[in-house]
């Protein structure tokens, strides 16, 4: 990934630039296209809640895989979305603690040339190089625990003014049971130091206990996947974008057994539209080749990057690639970016593999 000189971009961080110190601010920034949903839908809400009481609430919704990133604002929408989540995501305050706003440059990179009849090939070696990986059997009381280094790039609009700024590459662990109702949540910047609780009645999509009940045929998977997402789409959003981001969602903060892991990949392979890119970089600068979808109508290309050799699962990206009407992005701007560092199962929640609980 590569940047102009005056703005540094995901690929020229160090891993230490992702442990800087902890900053608070009001609500956890997930991906870009999450705080634009979020913020649509809950405005009024947001408005009238104390923004302490905010936070654990948006944290819970966004653990479902159909309700985080799935439901994608249409292009008319993207500039009032902005402005909302400039004024109160970045806005700081927290009821005490101390106030941080993302103040960097906007982060950028190259665009990686999309082939879309290398897609099919690709997505079949990296469903086979899926389907050889043996991961751990979780038992009952277990968790998954997930880390991983993010950041984002959001539109601040202030008197009417709107700039791009962008958040510091920083760390984030995520802990979930097996049946999604409980978890855990510290990201730097977005919880306290000890971190937040996560919590549901129901149990969760994306939870392992819900994962093992899906079918492995690829056909059957993705009609599965169409229907659920379409339950909650914005009717603007296509329908196969939608698709994609959800099946994209299971790739990253959850733990697919290896034989849905490699079904995944064969229904992504049926999704029209996808493409294989030849070059692109996660969070921490790991090059690799990314399967990808482009949304016409907000002008982002979703990314799911892929080691070179091994085909492992790196992380994913979105990136501008065409200039849409009323958006402050410029083609080429990085709005959100992730690398998955661990992945492993752990006997307890807040319990670091290696560690004991």
């Amino acid at each position: 990934m590569n940047a102009s000189p005056s703005q540094p971009s995901p690929a020229e961080w160090t891993e230490t630039q992702g442990l800087l110190p902890s900053v608070e601010r009001d609500l956890p920034a997930g991906r870009h296209q999450f705080h634009k949903e979020q913020m649509m839908t809950q405005i009024h809400e947001d408005l009238r809640t104390d923004r302490t009481n905010t936070r654990p609430a948006l944290a819970s919704r966004r653990r479902n895989l159909f309700l985080r990133r799935a439901i994608l604002l249409p292009a008319a929408a993207f500039a009032l979305a902005g402005a909302v989540v400039a004024g109160v995501a970045l806005s700081g305050g927290n009821g005490g603690g101390e106030t941080a706003l993302a103040t960097g440059p906007a982060l950028t990179t190259q665009i990686g040339a999309a082939d879309a009849k290398g897609a099919p090939q690709l997505l079949d070696r990296i469903s086979l190089a899926a389907a050889d990986v043996s991961g751990p059997t979780p038992h009952a009381g277990q968790f998954v625990y997930i880390a991983s280094k993010v950041a984002g790039t959001y539109p601040h609009t202030v008197d009417n003014n709107t700039t791009v700024v962008s958040q510091k590459l920083h760390s984030r662990q995520v802990w979930n049971s097996l049946d999604g109702k409980n978890g855990w949540l510290i990201e730097a910047g977005e919880t306290s130091d000890q971190g937040m609780t996560l919590s549901s009645d129901i149990p969760i999509d994306s939870a392992y206990d819900a994962l093992v009940k899906l079918p492995t045929d690829p056909a059957q998977l993705l009609q599965r996947i169409y229907r659920d997402s379409d339950a909650v789409r914005d009717h603007e959003v296509p329908r196969d974008q939608a698709a994609f981001v959800a099946i994209g969602d299971l790739l990253t903060e959850s733990y697919p057994p290896a034989d849905l892991t490699a079904a995944l990949y064969k229904a992504a392979a049926k999704i029209p539209g996808v493409v294989a890119v030849d070059d692109a970089v996660d969070a921490v600068g790991r090059h690799g080749v990314a399967i990808a979808r482009q949304n016409d109508a907000a002008g982002e290309r979703t990314e799911w990057i892929f080691d070179k050799k091994t085909l492992q699962f790196l992380g994913e990206r979105n990136v501008v690639v065409k200039k849409v009407a009323d958006s402050p992005f410029k083609v080429g701007t990085v709005t959100f970016t992730s690398a998955i560092t661990q992945r492993a199962i752990v006997d307890a929640s807040k319990q670091v593999p290696g560690r004991a609980a």
